[in-house]
């Protein structure tokens, strides 16, 4: 999975519509194998990433939690953590 798709589901604050476009242009990017595409593909690539938003913006309204929210903050900073141990040693 791309290390810069990060989760959205079940957080205070919630998920916002940016946060759910950028994981779609992630995407985009990790399967097209490319950060901008050229000209001639900068429509289709524009299309996966406007399909890619409404399907997952659509999937995260019809969740269903069964646990309180994660902290976002608390979850990034830990994640960052973890990181740095693996990092170290």
């Amino acid at each position: 999975m791309c290390r810069n798709i990060k989760p959205l589901f079940n957080f205070s604050p919630p998920a916002t519509d940016d946060d759910i476009r950028a994981a779609a242009l992630q995407f985009v990017r990790k399967i097209a194998g490319t950060r901008k595409p050229s000209k001639q593909n900068a429509d289709a690539f524009e299309v996966a990433v406007e399909e890619i938003y409404r399907s997952s913006k659509r999937m995260l309204d019809g969740l269903v939690a069964t646990t309180p929210p994660r902290d976002r903050v608390r979850f990034e900073a830990l994640k960052k953590l973890r990181y740095k141990k693996a990092e170290a040693g």
